[in-house]
């Protein structure tokens, strides 16, 4: 048994404000709302029904800590939530989260960041409470549009000038990180976008918004651990057979990644793909390991760390994964994809991430000859990358990096 007090999420483009359907006796719901962002002001609510079921509502007026919304919410949020803890009659806080906030980002935050408490012990959040579970609200009418889509989040949402993101990468990471779905309103392909979710967040029930959110309790299970550079990339097991356009494709590559041509192979994973994720071996790049990641139109690159036979470290977890395909020559390199397309020709994102793979004879030519192929990855994918692109008659392309 925890005396820690169980923290539950919720999350979405829509749905959210059902969250006062859990403010039974004993439980806090807190809502920050970021409305009013471009004035440089939250407002933090805290709904509490008391033991005789009587209602109260405190309200605060924050200002923008820094012009930012992160430790904003890091500063007021996290010390809050040890505060609840320790107020008497607390049995379990609701975290209703604006829109724009992602559940994986506020989960780690309450692990790692520490907290300074007056009179208290110095520590992250999680010493007070423990996440049990993020409901993940999906708007049946407009989600497949927006995972597929390009749309930059600051034209929906009020959010700060230098926020990249894509609508698509929040609608992905909503559904992705829940551990029970609530589907609302009317899809215009109910079976499409159950088919999307049951590969997107294979442990997740998927719920209708008829459904009480208390009856609903109950079926959260366990939190999903999040997904690791170096872990397995289908946690859940989900369906690997096609229905209808949506599948799942797993692509592997025990030869490296030729870097230019990689570059003009991501294309194909722009249209028609939900979701891509995966760590790859750059022909460039024999130590470190990089990470793809992937929403509608935006993907970004980045490195995951150096490989174990590069001397990274690892858990005995990630040890025996990689002793069960090691390779004499170059030890756990490798290149493994898992991409979840709707409407994406499946073999033509197969054929094109096979194109970019060295061919048997460019491997032969050794680890000396790579290094001096030319390296479109070696600024990190800046914008536009006309000047990167190894061909020019190949033409330019936008990327749209998710940050």
């Amino acid at each position: 048994m925890s005396n820690r007090t169980p923290v539950l999420l919720l999350t979405g483009f829509g749905g959210q404000e059902r969250a006062l359907e859990l403010a039974e006796p004993g439980t806090v719901v807190v809502h920050h709302d970021l409305s009013g962002l471009h004035e440089g002001m939250v407002v933090r609510s805290e709904s509490t029904v008391r033991p005789d079921g009587t209602a109260e509502e405190r309200v605060a007026l924050l200002e923008l800590a820094h012009g930012c919304v992160s430790c904003t919410l890091r500063e007021d949020l996290l010390p809050l939530l040890r505060a609840l803890h320790r107020r008497q009659g607390v049995r379990r806080i609701v975290v209703r989260l604006d829109p724009t906030l992602e559940a994986d980002a506020l989960r780690d935050a309450i692990e790692h960041v520490v907290v300074e408490m007056v009179g208290g012990v110095s520590a992250p959040a999680s010493r007070d409470v423990e996440i049990v579970g993020t409901i993940g609200f999906v708007d049946g009418a407009t989600w497949l549009d927006d995972a597929l889509g390009e749309e930059d989040l600051g034209e929906r949402f009020a959010v700060p000038g230098d926020d990249e993101r894509t609508v698509a990468q929040l609608a992905v990471g909503h559904a992705q990180n829940a551990d029970l779905l609530v589907v609302t309103g009317d899809s215009p392909d109910p079976a499409r976008l159950r088919a999307v979710l049951r590969r997107l967040a294979p442990d997740a029930p998927i719920a209708r918004e008829q459904e009480p959110l208390t009856g609903l309790l109950p079926r959260l299970g366990v939190p999903r651990a999040p997904i690791e550079p170096f872990g397995p990339l289908l946690p859940g097991c989900p369906p690997l057979e096609p229905d209808g356009d949506v599948r799942l494709i797993e692509f592997s590559a025990r030869r490296p990644l030729h870097p230019g041509r990689f570059h003009e192979a991501i294309d194909v994973l722009l249209d028609g793909v939900v979701h891509a994720r995966g760590r790859m071996w750059l022909a460039t790049r024999p130590d470190d390991a990089f990470w793809l990641e992937s929403a509608g139109a935006g993907l970004r690159v980045g490195a995951a760390g150096p490989w174990l036979a590069a001397g990274g470290q690892g858990s005995p977890d990630r040890w025996a994964m990689a002793s069960a395909g090691w390779d004499e020559a170059y030890g756990d390199r490798r290149t493994d994809l898992v991409v979840l397309v709707a409407g994406a020709d499946p073999v033509r994102v197969a054929e094109t991430l096979r194109w970019a793979e060295l061919t048997p004879a460019e491997f032969a030519a050794g680890p000396g000859e790579w290094a001096l192929w030319h390296d479109p990855f070696g600024a990190m994918h800046a914008d536009p990358c006309e000047d990167l692109a190894p061909d020019p008659a190949a033409g330019t392309r936008e990327d749209e990096e998710m940050s």
